[in-house]
């Protein structure tokens, strides 16, 4: 179940994806686990060839190797390195293939105080959730325009929809996410090129445990109904670009939820996610030590 946000079809014209063909590539960034590697299995199970690109090969390798039926690409590149990422649609021309989509899911993010972290880790997760999706996208628009045909999609996040104590750093970035995939969009209208935003919410993967924060004790903190599993919200980010939805967030619960937050008095929102938020518990109780650790791809 997902939902248009703010900027779906309206009186953009529709662009629906490009079919597969045997020299294009849908890339996807973070697809070594989680939301990822399920966007990866999503677009292989709908015919599409993909490249995968995280920084762990092995986790890389291993996907590439359940995907069948389809082209598979593999490349090792942090895209939080600006020269890494400088030559990664290089090397997808030199394998002979053409980027039909690009999916942008790559993520990090800290949580807990921000006076319980450190300048490098809150600028890195600025790097990987920022400057790679302008980078990447800039990139990609570029050739997709001048072919008339492509899609990119962004993960966001729900945490985009407000400011988030605990993970403030993190819910900023996600923000700018949801405001540059929405002016893009209206950029490329017509050009034949889609452009959506995916935000879901809770979901079980290696995020949570390499920020530093145990799984059970995050998930005690928001209701069971509200997490889904990664399959399913990668079911609804592809589905968002095939329909041309523009911004969709996944699920009805956290749909609901996110309206919730946005009528509510921000100074009582605040307040409630500031107790609530059990990193910002943990980093209260400890008192001392550093709070945050940068996550793996998403």
């Amino acid at each position: 179940m997902s939902a248009d946000v703010g900027y779906g079809r309206g009186s953009l014209a529709r662009m629906p994806l490009p079919p597969p063909s045997p020299t294009s590539t849908a890339v996807v960034t973070g697809a070594s686990s989680g939301i990822g590697a399920e966007l990866a299995r999503e677009l292989a199970s709908r015919g599409y060839g993909v490249t995968l690109v995280a920084r762990r090969e092995d986790k890389l390798r291993e996907l590439a190797a359940e995907l069948s039926g389809v082209h598979v690409e593999v490349i090792s590149c942090d895209v939080g390195d600006a020269d890494a990422r400088a030559t990664l649609f290089d090397e997808i021309e030199q394998r002979g293939l053409t980027v039909e989509i690009l999916v942008n899911n790559a993520g990090i993010g800290t949580m807990g105080a921000v006076v319980k972290s450190t300048p490098d880790a809150e600028i890195a997760q600025v790097r990987v959730n920022v400057e790679a999706v302008i980078d990447l996208c800039t990139q990609a628009a570029a050739q997709m325009v001048a072919r008339g045909r492509g899609a990119i999609l962004n993960v966001g996040s729900t945490a985009g929809f407000h400011p988030f104590p605990g993970q403030a750093g993190y819910a900023a970035t996600k923000a700018f996410v949801r405001s540059y995939t929405e002016g893009l969009r209206v950029e490329l209208a017509g050009t034949g090129v889609t452009v959506a935003t995916l935000n879901p919410g809770p979901v079980r993967t290696e995020f949570l445990a390499s920020a530093g924060m145990d799984e059970r004790t995050f998930a005690a903190a928001f209701p069971k109904f509200l997490w889904m599993p990664a399959r399913d919200v990668a079911r609804v980010g592809i589905d968002a670009l095939h329909h041309d939805r523009g911004e969709v967030i996944a699920g009805r619960p956290s749909q609901i939820s996110t309206r919730l937050t946005q009528i509510m008095p921000r100074r009582l929102l605040l307040t409630m996610l500031a107790k609530a938020h059990p990193a910002l518990k943990r980093d209260r109780s400890a008192r001392r030590g550093p709070g945050t650790h940068p996550a793996l791809d998403r």
